[in-house]
C-alpha cells in the first residue's frame, strides 16, 4: 500500500490537467509487465479528479481500459514472440513460476473467460496474458474478445471506485481515494482467497 508520500506524488502525476489522461493510459500499458506504480491507484485517483470535475470521468475509464488491453497485447505478443522458457528466465522466483502454472493450467481447463477474473486476481493478469501467449491454445482473436472485455471492466469498475470514494470525501479527497483502493485490495484478496479454496478443494478431492 502507498505510503502518503506516494498518494501526493501520483495525485501530482494525475492532476487536473489534459495530460492526466496521458498518464493513466501509460501507466496501465506499463503495469501489465513493469508495475512500477499500480495502475489500479492511477486510475482511482484519476476517478476521484472526475469527481471534482477536475477530469472527465468518461475520458478516465477509456484511458485506462485503452492502456490496460494495449498492455494485455503486448504481454501477450511478447509470450508468443519469445515462448515459455524466456518468459520464465525473466520471472524466476517460485512464487511467478508457481503462478504461470496456474495460468497455464486454468487457460487449458476453463478457457478464454479466465482472461476478465484474472484481471482482478493479484499477479494473476500478467501471468494470464504471458502465458497466453506461449500456451498456443488461445488465438489472439479470441484472445482480444475477452481482452477487452476485461479491460472495459477493470477501467469502469477502478474510476467509478475513485469516483464515488470523491463524491463521499469531497472536502478530504484523499480519504476517498483510501477508501476505494480499500474497497479495490479487499475484492482482489476475496477472489485470491476463493481461488486457493478452489484449488485446494481439487487437490484433495483428486
Amino acid at each position: 500500500m502507498p505510503n502518503w508520500l506516494d498518494f501526493e506524488q501520483i495525485a501530482d502525476w494525475v492532476s487536473g490537467s489534459s495530460w492526466s489522461y496521458f498518464v493513466i493510459f501509460t501507466v496501465a500499458v506499463v503495469d501489465a509487465f513493469f508495475p512500477l506504480v499500480p495502475s489500479e491507484t492511477v486510475l482511482v485517483i484519476g476517478g476521484s479528479f472526475a469527481a471534482s470535475g477536475d477530469l472527465n470521468l468518461l475520458l478516465v475509464i477509456l484511458a485506462g481500459s485503452a492502456g490496460a488491453i494495449l498492455g494485455d497485447n503486448i504481454s501477450y505478443g511478447i509470450g508468443s514472440w519469445v515462448g515459455e522458457r524466456t518468459v520464465k528466465r525473466w520471472f524466476r522466483g517460485e512464487k511467478a513460476h508457481k503462478r504461470f502454472e496456474w495460468a497455464e493450467r486454468t487457460l487449458d481447463e476453463r478457457g478464454a473467460y479466465i482472461i476478465i477474473a484474472a484481471r482482478f486476481i493479484p499477479g494473476g493478469r500478467t501471468a494470464i496474458t504471458f502465458s497466453a501467449g506461449y500456451v498456443h491454445s488461445l488465438t489472439w482473436r479470441r484472445f482480444i474478445v475477452y481482452d477487452v472485455i476485461a479491460g472495459l471492466i477493470w477501467g469502469t469498475y477502478g474510476a467509478m471506485l475513485g469516483y464515488f470514494g470523491g463524491k463521499t470525501f469531497e472536502n478530504h479527497p484523499f480519504y476517498g481515494v483510501l477508501l476505494a483502493l480499500g474497497v479495490a485490495l479487499t475484492l482482489g484478496l476475496v477472489v485470491e482467497v476463493v481461488r486457493h479454496a478452489r484449488a485446494r478443494r481439487r487437490n484433495l478431492s483428486g
